[in-house]
């Protein structure tokens, strides 16, 4: 599972949407008076299935009619998307997680080159290696980045306050912190082990990125092919091993009934401050607000060395916008694809999402939460989560779950490296 959990209702989307961009859709809608020649509009269809903002983005779709008549959008939210490349009929512009469902679009070379559109100009230069190294085409700007998702360990600031306790720098603090906590009879870490995901994108994703470079590592990996062993310059065993074995450090610190708990309920658990911190991302903020919106929540990235310097946040490319080489309505595709990027209609979304902006003119975070980790993404100190990086046909989520229950990780990590070489000579 990604980042794609609860955030918000349909009807607050549509205020936020409106606060942030109304006068600018206004503007639009004015400059293209008079520029219909009664011609039959073209019709193009925008796939974006993302639960929590089907609403957000029928109200966008909305703005965009009003600002002109030449383009008519179908959101389509339920069609399968393999099966419309299948058949040769794809959506004429996609709006989607950055994850491995459409990077093999993207190796392909199923998706049109973008590189020429303003747009792709003013994305930040240091996410290009965070999505090359997810997929890229030769050549070929395949996808731009719309919402980018930092997530860290959220701590309760009252309870931290209450045991005189500060944000902690560095590995031996942080387990400080969790032992200070435990002795005062405070649960330190709400854990969620009945949902894999949870474990994958937290616990696992929070460890390694601490300590492994892992566009590196991923980037090494694939130039190694099916070499990947024990004796290969890079491998799972090799290289995560001693940030998995800080993770079962850590785990003991969590409530006793982890492995009957799911992502629903750590949200009550932690809004109700059953536990000083929770190792979960953004899309949990809204959630533990609709239970306890006076909550006071920080966070701050998972130390797993004891260099303060070393600390980064999580990220992921939570949503991307693309055109298939298969469309027939490029030029209107690309036309709604310039109205999704203007800054008033980018930023409101992004405010909405409690996501970083991917633009380089894009504006600052103000959430009080994330404002925690603006100077991290600000200075790049950020790595894409391996759990992202690793296909879904290999049950590394699974795995994260076997380690977080104690599994000895050499193993674990020896089948996640055969898995690796698998995927590798089949590909």
């Amino acid at each position: 599972m990604t980042s794609e959990t609860p955030l918000m209702s349909a009807e607050l989307s549509r205020r936020g949407f409106l606060t942030g961009i109304g006068l600018a859709g206004a503007g639009l809608a004015l400059a293209a008076c008079g520029s219909s020649s009664g011609s039959r509009p073209t019709e193009i269809v925008f796939y974006q299935s993302k639960p929590e903002v089907i609403g957000y983005f029928d109200t966008l779709i909305e703005q965009f009619h009003q600002s002109q008549s030449r383009v008519r959008v179908r959101h389509d939210s339920a069609s399968n998307l393999a099966g419309t490349f299948v058949r040769e009929a794809p959506p004429d512009i996609g709006c989607l997680n950055y994850n491995f469902e459409v990077s093999r679009y993207v190796d392909r070379g199923a998706l049109s080159d973008l590189g020429d559109m303003p747009e792709a100009g003013r994305i930040i230069d240091e996410l290009h290696p965070l999505i090359d190294v997810t997929a890229s085409y030769p050549d070929r700007t395949s996808v731009i980045p719309y919402s980018l998702m930092a997530a860290a360990v959220l701590y309760n600031r009252t309870i931290f306050s209450q045991h005189g306790l500060r944000p902690p720098t560095t590995w031996d603090e942080f387990i400080a912190v969790c032992t200070t906590l435990a002795s005062a009879g405070v649960t330190p870490i709400y854990s969620t082990f009945k949902d894999p995901w949870t474990i994958a994108q937290g616990h696992f994703d929070y460890a390694v990125g601490g300590t492994v470079d892992t566009t590196k590592f991923f980037n090494q990996l694939k130039r190694q092919g099916t070499n990947v062993d024990a004796d290969s310059p890079v491998s799972f065993e090799k290289q995560f091993l001693k940030p998995v074995e800080q993770m079962q450090q850590f785990v003991p610190f969590s409530n006793d009934n982890a492995a009957s708990r799911g992502y629903g309920d750590g949200n009550l658990a932690f809004a109700s401050g059953e536990a000083a911190m929770y190792l979960q991302g953004p899309w949990a903020i809204g959630e533990i607000a609709k239970s306890n919106p006076d909550l006071d929540v920080g966070a701050f990235p998972l130390p797993m060395t004891n260099d303060p310097d070393d600390r980064r946040v999580r990220v992921n490319i939570d949503l991307a916008l693309w055109i298939p080489e298969g469309s027939t309505k490029k030029d209107a595709a690309r036309e709604f694809l310039a109205f999704l990027m203007q800054p008033e209609v980018i930023d409101a979304y992004n405010a909405h999402a409690l996501g970083f902006g991917v633009t380089k003119d894009a504006a600052p975070v103000t959430n009080e939460t994330l404002v925690e980790l603006k100077e991290y993404y600000d200075r790049a100190a950020f790595y894409v989560g391996a759990s992202q990086l690793v296909p879904q046909s290999i049950p590394l989520q699974n795995y994260a779950q076997s380690l977080a229950a104690g599994d000895k990780p050499e193993p674990v990590l020896r089948t996640l490296d055969a898995d690796w070489r698998r995927l590798a000579f089949r590909s």
